[in-house]
């Protein structure tokens, strides 16, 4: 029995990964060229993620894959509240919550004194000690967001239940994720793994600074840049 349920439980998430890349793909939100990511390093390819996200149904569709989750056999929900950082997991939050019927909060960065970064929840929000959180986010890269959220919500006394993405494109396929603070690790999981090369940037290193192709920050700017030497 054990196995039957392995192996449907595989089945299942390889069909929620076919369905995640499909309305990817069909939003057109899988763009090809010379990118430069929010990491600092360069990609022959960038996924557009509101290319999907303004699509209200297939953002709802794939949230629908998380919320599912988060209720047990009797559809009694386990969760208190779901958190996502600015920009893209604000909707994601939201919408996760409007299906779980939970309040949903998002954490914005700001930068301190001293130049570092760090996510906090302002506007009001709060999270009471002990509720039951799930983070939410789009695109896992480098994790940075997320690892970013982390403390604001253990600092508040918040207790993660589990970390969602839709597509995890660092190559890693992890399957958790620690606490920059506490070291506490938490489950990490992804509708769909999209694995592509990320390159340092340079001729030596990077094809598309090889060929001279345009250098793109895709994002909220959009900007150009010449390819880099």
């Amino acid at each position: 029995m054990t196995t039957i349920r392995k192996g449907a439980e595989i089945a299942a998430r390889m069909a929620i990964a076919a369905r995640t890349e499909e309305l990817f793909r069909a939003s057109g939100a899988l763009r090809e060229g010379h990118f430069l990511l929010k990491s600092g390093r360069h990609s022959g390819a960038y996924l557009e993620k509101f290319a999907v996200l303004s699509d209200p149904a297939a953002t709802s569709e794939l949230v629908g894959f998380w919320a599912g989750v988060h209720r047990d056999e009797d559809g009694l929900v386990r969760v208190d509240l779901v958190a996502g950082p600015t920009t893209g997991g604000v909707i994601l939050a939201f919408e996760t919550g409007r299906q779980l019927g939970v309040r949903a909060i998002f954490a914005e960065e700001v930068t301190a004194a001293d130049g570092t970064k760090r996510r906090e929840f302002r506007r009001g929000f709060a999270i009471e000690r002990g509720e039951r959180v799930v983070l939410v986010d789009d695109i896992l890269t480098t994790g940075g967001s997320l690892l970013a959220m982390i403390p604001a919500v253990e600092e508040a006394g918040g207790t993660i239940v589990a970390c969602h993405v839709l597509v995890d494109r660092s190559g890693a396929r992890r399957s958790t994720i620690a606490s920059p603070t506490t070291g506490h690790v938490y489950p990490l999981d992804a509708l769909w793994s999209f694995d592509l090369p990320t390159y340092e940037a340079g001729r030596s290193t990077c094809p598309g600074c090889a060929a001279s192709d345009p250098l793109v920050a895709p994002g909220s700017t959009g900007t150009h840049h010449g390819a880099a030497g």
